[in-house]
């Protein structure tokens, strides 16, 4: 990356970064200034906040004893000299980044100025706005609950979903135990200081097949004042957030954000209510600093999931088996410090307790139905007794032309304890700069799952509606009885990286991770589920940045990453005993872990032009995982499946961004390509018209995996027309994909999309604000994703109860709304 042309000779850069470290920012990640200055903050480097650094002047600095300079948050245009210094985070840490120039893979960064600007409460908005090759669907249905997917690897709140990125808040891992899943809506989003995607780094850990998004939090250090926003709109949406931070004195600070949203969703019983509430209490002294954080969040969110194409046909906010909703609650506290022990040497560390429970309510169809003696009911044929929970086989007390369904429960609660710790030192190695990173972290986690089945009737709503008649173990071979289930995963990590300056142009960053994990599962109600499964493994990383110019930079590396299946998976992993993927768990056979194995090259710089602040990069990459894991249908059971290694599969990309900002403009525009594919022929179940006779389809290599889709192209713009008025638009253009289920490539492609957007706001005063967004402009009727159904499990009622014809299932967007708010600081 090249630097501005005022920044310091290169002997001066390792105090700088000590610097920018000595008041504890995260990652070197900041907000400038307090509250009300911060909606503005300039970014320059690829968006990323700059830490403002005074020291000495250069000939009053000695190598020998060198005084500690001094890092300020947004200082006064009276200290000198300044110097802005552009860092990125490289491990999962809460302490030092490293200097952007020497950072071997690809930069992706949002800014608070960004997040505010989309006027969400779900961070994920603004990851798919600002970053090249990120894009969501929601395949929940809910706008709070969408799936992230970078480089063709997801992040998803859907249990069941194979997750390839992992998330961290705060430096502390938060994809959920049990599954993996990360739950978006439990993020609170206004304490969001900037949220980061980081590439090709085995350092996050577990789940970083494609990346890990790394989001770092506010405090009173460096966030101060109030600020109010209430915002309302289309669909019943009103939300509010209220946030404050203060540093006491020079050495206490304390900092609260506090999110309530409410939506009644443009579906049918899709209403939603969100609260959540983040605060953070800091102390420092003498360049070593603690905070005590921590958060709660008690969430309701209808997800209605995909419907039925000819559904959608007659309206667009159709539903297709309802209730479909979850309950989310968290509950979690950080202990982290930072201590300069020498001018060279920073030891952090942090202890972290998470308490997570979810309880989902999920309206299906059934296969259960009467039996030959219709006073008696079976389960997936007329002959295949269904019992009770007693074990005794369930009497048929339905009417004879009732419509039966399934309402399924899950119960899911987790408590995690972690704690890790990681050294930082930046002495000189054979007379040139170095900066060596060495860290552990041990995460234990305790998981109590359970669920059910409880009978009952589907009316011409597609409203289930429950008999309190419950489902034993039923079935042959399959079995929905109710599943009570204690896991305990144990993850342990040590990690190392080096960054070599071998002369002042050239840097080589090595190093690796070692992961060791324990899965043990304990059946509560027999011994099917019984399992203990370890794994290990060491992934390496090498890479290098050369810069070609003050200006321009050229980055290439290398990694390797895992992650190894979850208890939900290796629960559901037999495929002569299926199971309703993501709801009831049959056996435990074993599975293997995946490793993805990541090439990545590119290019990259920043000008400073008349007009604004220049930014750009181009980029390529390529990712093969091995014993990839992927939820595989049973033909013939409605939603029954389970896990299975398929072999290799590869993502491949191109990424191209370029940006210009100014105190008037502010412009971004990107462009990535993504090519992913199988590598090894597979046989499939699918609901596709075109599987075969058994229900199966023939995945062949080289066919492309679902739901990816190959061209993403956004672009935003935000000008000035007045010192006071301010007006912006983005657009994202998404080509079209192909459905799940259709792993053969044989179904026509879910066509592309294009939606766009504008807002507006205006400072009516110095701590005044009011701002409107239209989303969805031209109301263009979309589908985010497709699958396929099965076609004979419930009639058509808007066709007078005859059979579906079209096989596609959809997840239908929201079509044009309008907001306004206003947003206050004191």
């Amino acid at each position: 990356m090249g630097k501005p042309l005022w920044f310091k000779p290169l002997w001066f850069k390792r105090r700088l970064l000590m610097a920018s470290v000595s008041t504890g920012l995260v990652s070197g990640l900041v907000l400038a200034g307090p509250a009300a200055a911060a909606q503005d903050e300039e970014t320059n480097v690829q968006n990323l906040p700059p830490v403002e650094v005074t020291a000495p002047p250069p000939s009053a600095v000695r190598r020998s004893a060198p005084p500690r300079p001094v890092a300020r948050i947004g200082a006064p245009a009276s200290a000198s000299p300044r110097t802005r210094l552009y860092v990125y985070p490289t491990s999962p840490g809460t302490g030092r980044g490293l200097d952007v120039d020497k950072v071997p893979s690809a930069i992706n960064a949002v800014d608070a100025s960004q997040i505010r600007r989309t006027a969400s409460p779900d961070i994920a908005i603004a990851l798919q706005q600002y970053v090249p090759g990120l894009s969501i669907n929601e395949v929940t249905g809910n706008p709070f609950q969408p799936d992230v997917q970078f480089r063709g690897f997801v992040a998803s709140p859907l249990a069941g979903t194979p997750q390839g990125l992992a998330v961290y808040q705060n430096g502390v891992r938060i994809n959920e135990a049990f599954s993996d899943t990360v739950n978006w809506d439990l993020i609170p989003t206004a304490a969001i200081r900037s949220a980061v995607v980081v590439t090709n780094n085995p350092a996050y850990g577990l789940n970083a097949l494609g990346g890990a998004i790394d989001l770092q939090m506010k405090n009173g250090f460096n966030y101060q004042g109030a600020e109010i926003d209430i915002m309302g709109g289309s669909f019943g949406r009103i939300q509010g957030s209220a946030q404050w931070g203060k540093q006491v004195d020079k050495n206490w600070s304390v900092y609260g954000a506090l999110e309530g949203v409410h939506d009644n969703g443009f579906r049918n019983f899709s209403q939603s209510d969100v609260r959540r509430f983040y605060g953070d209490v800091g102390y420092r002294f003498e360049g070593n600093e603690f905070h005590l954080n921590g958060g709660v969040a008690n969430n309701s969110l209808a997800g209605p999931s995909t419907v039925p194409a000819e559904l959608l046909q007659q309206y667009w906010g159709a539903t297709y088996t309802t209730p479909q909703t979850v309950s989310n609650k968290v509950g979690y506290l950080n202990l982290t410090g930072k201590v300069e022990a020498t001018p060279t040497w920073t030891f952090e560390g942090t202890a972290h307790l998470r308490s997570f429970k979810q309880s989902t309510v999920d309206g299906n169809p059934t296969d259960a139905q009467p039996c030959v003696d219709p006073t008696l009911l079976c389960f997936g044929s007329d002959t295949v007794p269904a019992f009770g929970l007693n074990g005794v086989q369930l009497a048929n007390t339905f009417a004879p032309d009732a419509i039966l369904g399934e309402i399924d429960r899950t119960s899911t609660k987790s408590t995690t304890f972690g704690v890790s710790g990681q050294a930082t030192n930046s002495d000189q190695l054979f007379g040139h700069e170095n900066r060596f990173v060495v860290g552990a972290s041990y995460d234990v986690s305790s998981t109590r799952f359970t669920g059910s089945a409880e009978l009952g009737t589907i009316g011409t709503n597609y409203v289930v509606t429950g008999s309190g008649v419950f489902l034993g173990a039923s079935g042959d071979p399959t079995s929905v009885g109710p599943v009570s289930l204690r896991t305990v995963n144990q993850y342990q990590g040590l990690y190392a990286l080096d960054t070599f300056n071998v002369d002042d142009r050239f840097a080589v960053t090595a190093g690796g991770r070692f992961n060791a994990a324990r899965v043990t599962l304990m059946d509560q109600l027999g011994t099917a589920l019984h399992g203990d499964h370890t794994y290990d493994r060491f992934n390496p990383i090498i890479g290098g940045t050369y810069k070609i110019t003050s200006e321009v930079t050229a980055y290439a590396g290398y990694s390797e990453a895992n992650r190894v299946p979850t208890p939900l998976e290796l629960g559901c992993a037999d495929p002569t005993r299926p199971c309703i993927i993501g709801q009831f768990l049959i056996a435990d056979p074993p599975l293997q872990q995946v490793v993805s194995k990541t090439f990545e090259a590119g290019f990259r710089g920043t000008k400073e032009l008349n007009i604004g602040s220049l930014g750009w990069k181009i980029g390529a990459y390529r990712a093969t995982n091995y014993d990839d894991i992927l939820a595989t249908p049973i033909p013939g059971l409605t939603g029954f499946g389970f896990f299975q290694n398929v072999g290799r599969t590869r993502r491949q990309g191109v990424e191209a961004e370029v940006s210009l900002k100014s105190n008037v403009l502010q412009f971004q525009a990107s462009y990535a390509f993504l090519d992913a594919r199988f590598l090894d022929a597979l046989t499939l179940g699918s609901e596709s018209p075109f599987a075969d006779a058994d229900g199966n389809i023939q995945v062949l290599p080289g066919n492309h995996i679902p739901r990816l889709p190959s061209h993403l192209i956004k672009a935003s713009i935000e000008y000035a027309v007045t010192d006071v008025w301010k007006v912006g638009g983005d657009a994202l253009f998404v080509s079209s994909q192909y459905f799940v289920g259709d792993e053969s490539n044989q179904f026509p492609k879910l066509p592309s999309y294009t939606v766009f957007n504008l807002h507006t706001s205006y400072q009516v005063t110095k701590n005044l604000q009011l701002y409107g967004r239209v989303a969805n402009i031209f109301d263009n009727r979309y589908s985010t994703l497709g699958t396929f159904f099965d076609r004979e499990a419930l009639p058509n009622f808007t066709n007078g109860g005859a059979e579906f014809n079209d096989p596609r299932s959809l997840s239908p967007a929201r079509p044009r709304a309008f907001y306004a708010g206003m947003r206050m600081t004191f």
